[in-house]
């Protein structure tokens, strides 16, 4: 009996390293290949005038996919899609529900080494600011425009952090 159990407790401690390998590896490869961001569109139909649209993403070449499917399976959400700027395949998720309590607790438990945790730690701040309603006031989408601005510094931003504050109502 004792030797049983043993096997089984054996067989679960190396269960639950093997998921938190993988959880960790999931982090790593996001630190090389993901990227956590913040859009803004012009939308003259909202009370504010602005859009915002957090994102995690990760892109590799399509050939070598087999972690994007792995991600999507781990987190159970977002999608996968073709982009046809860089020809590779991108897992995105956008969904703010799923981006506060799936994607932003892994990244907490398991965290990203290099500066790409500052954006993320932007990124989740962001998204909590969504989640109380800041993208509809003035000064909440002040703060979500001036954190955004701190991240990814070298990306392609459509406006300027001045032109978005001016635009909002």
């Amino acid at each position: 009996m004792d030797s049983q159990y043993n096997n089984m407790m054996e067989s679960i401690t190396r269960r639950r390293s093997t998921v938190r390998k993988m959880y960790e590896y999931i982090s790593g490869y996001t630190d090389g290949e993901g990227c956590f961001s913040v859009s803004f569109l012009k939308r003259e139909k909202l009370k504010i005038g602005i859009e915002t649209r957090p994102s995690f993403s990760v892109s590799q070449n399509e050939n070598r996919a087999e972690v994007l499917y792995l991600m999507q399976e781990t987190f159970v959400c977002g999608h996968l899609r073709r982009d046809y700027s860089d020809k590779t395949l991108k897992y995105e998720v956008r969904k703010l529900e799923d981006l506060l309590t799936k994607i932003i607790p892994h990244f907490r438990k398991y965290p990203m080494l290099s500066g790409k945790r500052t954006d993320f730690e932007h990124f989740a701040k962001i998204c909590k600011l969504m989640k109380n309603g800041g993208q509809h006031t003035k000064s909440g989408m002040q703060k979500i425009i001036n954190l955004a601005f701190q991240m990814n510094p070298s990306g392609k931003r459509k406006y300027k952090q001045a032109e978005l504050l001016a635009l909002l109502r």
